[in-house]
Protein backbone atom coordinates (compact mmCIF):
# COMPACT_ATOMS: atom_id res chain seq x y z
CA UNK A 1 0.00 0.00 0.00
CA UNK A 2 1.35 3.15 -1.34
CA UNK A 3 -0.07 6.27 1.35
CA UNK A 4 -1.54 9.28 -0.58
CA UNK A 5 0.75 11.89 1.52
CA UNK A 6 3.80 9.91 -0.65
CA UNK A 7 2.85 11.21 -3.95
CA UNK A 8 0.20 14.39 -2.81
CA UNK A 9 -0.08 17.37 -0.47
CA UNK A 10 -3.08 19.46 0.80
CA UNK A 11 -3.29 22.99 1.27
CA UNK A 12 -5.88 25.67 1.09
CA UNK A 13 -6.16 27.59 -2.52
CA UNK A 14 -8.63 28.43 -4.84
CA UNK A 15 -10.00 26.17 -7.71
CA UNK A 16 -13.24 25.87 -9.79
CA UNK A 17 -16.32 24.04 -8.98
CA UNK A 18 -16.86 22.61 -12.73
CA UNK A 19 -14.49 21.44 -15.94
CA UNK A 20 -15.77 22.34 -18.72
CA UNK A 21 -14.58 20.49 -22.14
CA UNK A 22 -14.43 21.46 -25.59
CA UNK A 23 -13.81 18.60 -28.21
CA UNK A 24 -12.75 16.48 -24.83
CA UNK A 25 -9.95 19.46 -23.83
CA UNK A 26 -10.62 20.81 -20.62
CA UNK A 27 -11.60 24.55 -22.31
CA UNK A 28 -12.62 28.05 -20.43
CA UNK A 29 -14.69 30.16 -22.38
CA UNK A 30 -13.99 34.11 -22.49
CA UNK A 31 -17.24 36.49 -23.83
CA UNK A 32 -16.76 39.90 -25.73
CA UNK A 33 -19.15 42.74 -26.92
CA UNK A 34 -19.24 44.65 -29.94
CA UNK A 35 -17.88 48.16 -28.95
CA UNK A 36 -20.31 50.89 -30.83
CA UNK A 37 -19.60 51.06 -34.82
CA UNK A 38 -17.32 48.11 -34.99
CA UNK A 39 -17.86 44.73 -36.92
CA UNK A 40 -18.26 41.38 -35.84
CA UNK A 41 -15.71 40.80 -38.77
CA UNK A 42 -12.82 43.06 -37.48
CA UNK A 43 -13.71 42.01 -34.07
CA UNK A 44 -12.58 38.40 -34.85
CA UNK A 45 -9.21 39.60 -36.80
CA UNK A 46 -8.32 41.86 -33.63
CA UNK A 47 -8.82 38.70 -31.72
CA UNK A 48 -6.60 36.45 -33.85
CA UNK A 49 -4.65 39.18 -34.30
CA UNK A 50 -3.69 39.15 -30.27
CA UNK A 51 -3.36 35.44 -29.77
CA UNK A 52 -1.01 35.73 -32.36
CA UNK A 53 1.09 38.33 -30.29
CA UNK A 54 0.46 36.57 -27.26
CA UNK A 55 3.13 33.61 -27.90
CA UNK A 56 1.11 31.04 -26.33
CA UNK A 57 2.54 27.71 -25.54
CA UNK A 58 1.60 25.09 -28.39
CA UNK A 59 -0.79 22.69 -25.84
CA UNK A 60 -3.16 25.86 -25.71
CA UNK A 61 -5.56 26.26 -28.71
CA UNK A 62 -8.64 28.72 -29.10
CA UNK A 63 -11.25 28.80 -31.48
CA UNK A 64 -14.51 31.31 -31.90
CA UNK A 65 -17.87 29.49 -30.85
CA UNK A 66 -21.26 31.05 -31.19
CA UNK A 67 -22.35 33.67 -33.14
CA UNK A 68 -18.55 34.21 -34.15
CA UNK A 69 -17.85 30.33 -35.13
CA UNK A 70 -21.27 30.68 -37.19
CA UNK A 71 -20.21 33.93 -38.71
CA UNK A 72 -16.53 31.89 -39.80
CA UNK A 73 -18.20 28.91 -41.18
CA UNK A 74 -20.82 31.52 -43.31
CA UNK A 75 -17.68 33.03 -44.91
CA UNK A 76 -16.05 29.54 -45.30
CA UNK A 77 -19.03 28.60 -47.67
CA UNK A 78 -19.89 32.05 -49.47
CA UNK A 79 -17.50 31.55 -52.40
CA UNK A 80 -18.84 27.85 -52.81
CA UNK A 81 -22.63 28.83 -52.22
CA UNK A 82 -21.96 31.86 -54.81
CA UNK A 83 -20.05 29.56 -57.15
CA UNK A 84 -22.38 26.36 -57.17
CA UNK A 85 -25.28 28.78 -57.92
CA UNK A 86 -23.68 29.82 -60.62
CA UNK A 87 -22.88 26.99 -62.24
CA UNK A 88 -26.67 26.16 -61.93
CA UNK A 89 -28.04 28.76 -63.70
CA UNK A 90 -25.28 28.61 -66.57
CA UNK A 91 -26.34 25.12 -67.25
CA UNK A 92 -30.23 25.64 -66.84
CA UNK A 93 -29.93 28.55 -69.11
CA UNK A 94 -27.64 26.78 -71.63
CA UNK A 95 -30.39 24.18 -72.04
CA UNK A 96 -32.58 26.35 -72.63
CA UNK A 97 -31.10 28.33 -75.23
CA UNK A 98 -29.30 25.62 -76.55
CA UNK A 99 -26.47 27.74 -77.01
CA UNK A 100 -23.15 28.27 -75.24
CA UNK A 101 -22.61 32.24 -75.26
CA UNK A 102 -25.87 33.80 -74.51
CA UNK A 103 -26.16 31.91 -70.97
CA UNK A 104 -22.58 33.93 -70.54
CA UNK A 105 -24.58 37.44 -71.86
CA UNK A 106 -27.68 36.87 -68.98
CA UNK A 107 -24.59 35.82 -66.34
CA UNK A 108 -22.86 39.06 -67.20
CA UNK A 109 -25.44 41.76 -65.71
CA UNK A 110 -24.76 39.90 -61.95
CA UNK A 111 -21.28 41.95 -61.76
CA UNK A 112 -22.95 45.26 -61.93
CA UNK A 113 -25.44 44.08 -59.75
CA UNK A 114 -23.34 42.91 -57.02
CA UNK A 115 -21.34 46.52 -57.27
CA UNK A 116 -25.14 48.19 -56.44
CA UNK A 117 -25.39 45.71 -53.51
CA UNK A 118 -21.86 46.94 -52.26
CA UNK A 119 -22.50 50.79 -52.32
CA UNK A 120 -25.67 50.44 -50.81
CA UNK A 121 -24.21 48.87 -47.96
CA UNK A 122 -20.76 51.25 -48.19
CA UNK A 123 -23.31 54.48 -47.99
CA UNK A 124 -25.25 53.27 -45.32
CA UNK A 125 -22.47 52.27 -43.07
CA UNK A 126 -24.02 48.72 -43.10
CA UNK A 127 -22.31 45.22 -42.63
CA UNK A 128 -21.96 42.93 -44.96
CA UNK A 129 -23.39 40.16 -42.81
CA UNK A 130 -25.42 36.74 -43.81
CA UNK A 131 -28.50 38.43 -44.32
CA UNK A 132 -26.74 40.68 -46.78
CA UNK A 133 -25.53 37.32 -48.51
CA UNK A 134 -29.10 36.51 -48.94
CA UNK A 135 -30.44 39.47 -50.56
CA UNK A 136 -27.10 38.88 -53.17
CA UNK A 137 -28.15 34.97 -53.76
CA UNK A 138 -31.40 36.14 -53.93
CA UNK A 139 -31.17 38.94 -56.46
CA UNK A 140 -29.77 36.59 -58.91
CA UNK A 141 -32.88 35.62 -60.09
CA UNK A 142 -34.28 38.61 -60.11
CA UNK A 143 -31.73 40.59 -62.01
CA UNK A 144 -31.10 37.94 -64.58
CA UNK A 145 -34.80 37.82 -65.78
CA UNK A 146 -34.31 41.37 -67.11
CA UNK A 147 -31.86 39.89 -69.62
CA UNK A 148 -33.73 36.87 -69.97
CA UNK A 149 -36.76 38.95 -70.99
CA UNK A 150 -34.80 40.76 -73.95
CA UNK A 151 -32.84 37.24 -74.60
CA UNK A 152 -36.09 35.63 -75.55
CA UNK A 153 -37.24 38.30 -77.68
CA UNK A 154 -33.96 38.58 -79.79
CA UNK A 155 -33.55 34.65 -80.53
CA UNK A 156 -37.49 34.46 -81.31
CA UNK A 157 -36.96 37.24 -84.02
CA UNK A 158 -33.39 36.07 -85.67
CA UNK A 159 -35.46 32.81 -85.65
CA UNK A 160 -38.72 33.13 -86.90
CA UNK A 161 -38.14 36.23 -88.81
CA UNK A 162 -34.99 36.44 -90.45
CA UNK A 163 -33.08 39.21 -88.50
CA UNK A 164 -30.02 39.96 -87.70
CA UNK A 165 -28.17 40.06 -84.61
CA UNK A 166 -28.40 43.83 -83.59
CA UNK A 167 -31.96 43.97 -85.35
CA UNK A 168 -32.82 41.62 -83.52
CA UNK A 169 -31.51 42.75 -80.00
CA UNK A 170 -32.95 46.36 -80.93
CA UNK A 171 -36.20 45.51 -81.30
CA UNK A 172 -35.95 43.01 -78.03
CA UNK A 173 -34.90 46.42 -76.03
CA UNK A 174 -38.01 48.50 -77.30
CA UNK A 175 -40.61 45.40 -76.66
CA UNK A 176 -39.10 44.65 -73.31
CA UNK A 177 -38.30 48.20 -71.96
CA UNK A 178 -41.50 49.04 -70.16
CA UNK A 179 -42.30 45.35 -68.67
CA UNK A 180 -38.48 45.16 -67.20
CA UNK A 181 -38.88 49.02 -65.52
CA UNK A 182 -42.21 47.98 -63.90
CA UNK A 183 -41.02 44.53 -62.56
CA UNK A 184 -37.67 46.19 -60.99
CA UNK A 185 -39.05 49.29 -59.35
CA UNK A 186 -41.98 46.85 -57.82
CA UNK A 187 -39.31 44.66 -56.74
CA UNK A 188 -37.02 47.53 -55.82
CA UNK A 189 -40.01 49.56 -53.91
CA UNK A 190 -41.41 46.52 -52.22
CA UNK A 191 -37.85 46.25 -50.22
CA UNK A 192 -37.98 49.80 -49.19
CA UNK A 193 -39.89 48.91 -46.11
CA UNK A 194 -37.08 46.54 -44.81
CA UNK A 195 -34.40 48.92 -45.72
CA UNK A 196 -36.00 52.16 -43.74
CA UNK A 197 -38.03 50.20 -41.48
CA UNK A 198 -37.47 50.70 -37.73
CA UNK A 199 -38.07 48.70 -34.20
CA UNK A 200 -37.91 45.05 -33.07
CA UNK A 201 -35.35 42.93 -35.44
CA UNK A 202 -34.86 46.21 -37.74
CA UNK A 203 -31.25 45.89 -37.13
CA UNK A 204 -31.38 42.27 -38.99
CA UNK A 205 -33.62 42.72 -41.86
CA UNK A 206 -31.88 45.88 -42.91
CA UNK A 207 -29.02 44.64 -45.11
CA UNK A 208 -30.92 42.42 -46.70
CA UNK A 209 -33.36 45.20 -47.79
CA UNK A 210 -30.11 48.03 -48.95
CA UNK A 211 -28.71 44.74 -50.95
CA UNK A 212 -32.12 44.61 -52.73
CA UNK A 213 -32.42 48.22 -53.16
CA UNK A 214 -28.83 49.10 -54.11
CA UNK A 215 -28.62 46.13 -56.63
CA UNK A 216 -31.86 46.65 -58.30
CA UNK A 217 -31.03 50.12 -58.98
CA UNK A 218 -27.18 49.89 -60.11
CA UNK A 219 -28.10 46.63 -62.48
CA UNK A 220 -31.51 48.82 -63.81
CA UNK A 221 -29.25 51.42 -65.12
CA UNK A 222 -26.81 49.44 -66.52
CA UNK A 223 -28.45 46.65 -67.54
CA UNK A 224 -30.16 48.23 -70.21
CA UNK A 225 -27.25 49.35 -71.69
CA UNK A 226 -24.35 46.73 -71.18
CA UNK A 227 -27.02 43.36 -72.41
CA UNK A 228 -26.98 44.84 -76.09
CA UNK A 229 -23.36 45.29 -76.57
CA UNK A 230 -22.48 41.98 -74.91
CA UNK A 231 -25.28 40.03 -76.89
CA UNK A 232 -23.49 41.62 -80.34
CA UNK A 233 -19.89 41.06 -78.99
CA UNK A 234 -20.70 37.24 -78.29
CA UNK A 235 -22.93 36.97 -80.85
CA UNK A 236 -20.46 37.64 -83.91
CA UNK A 237 -18.20 35.59 -81.54
CA UNK A 238 -20.52 32.35 -82.16
CA UNK A 239 -20.44 33.11 -85.78
CA UNK A 240 -16.18 33.33 -86.13
CA UNK A 241 -15.79 30.59 -84.45
CA UNK A 242 -18.63 28.21 -86.54
CA UNK A 243 -16.59 29.43 -89.95
CA UNK A 244 -13.71 27.29 -90.97
CA UNK A 245 -10.24 27.88 -89.68
CA UNK A 246 -9.60 28.90 -93.66
CA UNK A 247 -12.15 31.19 -93.86
CA UNK A 248 -11.33 32.73 -90.82
CA UNK A 249 -10.05 36.44 -91.72
CA UNK A 250 -6.81 37.02 -90.10
CA UNK A 251 -6.94 39.26 -86.75
CA UNK A 252 -6.05 42.99 -86.86
CA UNK A 253 -3.05 44.58 -86.53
Amino acid sequence: MVPLSAFTTFGTGNTPTAVYQNNLFAGSTISFNLAPGVSLGEATAAVDDLIARLGAPASIHGSFQGTAKAFQQSLADEPLLIGAALVAVYIVLGVLYERYVHPITILSTLPSAGVGAALALVASNTEFNLMALLGVILLIGIVKKNTIMMIDIALAAERSLGFGSREAIYQACLKRFRPIVMTTMAAMFGAVPLAIGFGEGAKLRRPLGLTIVGRLLVSQLLTLYTTPVIYLYLDHLRLWMRRPATARPAPAR
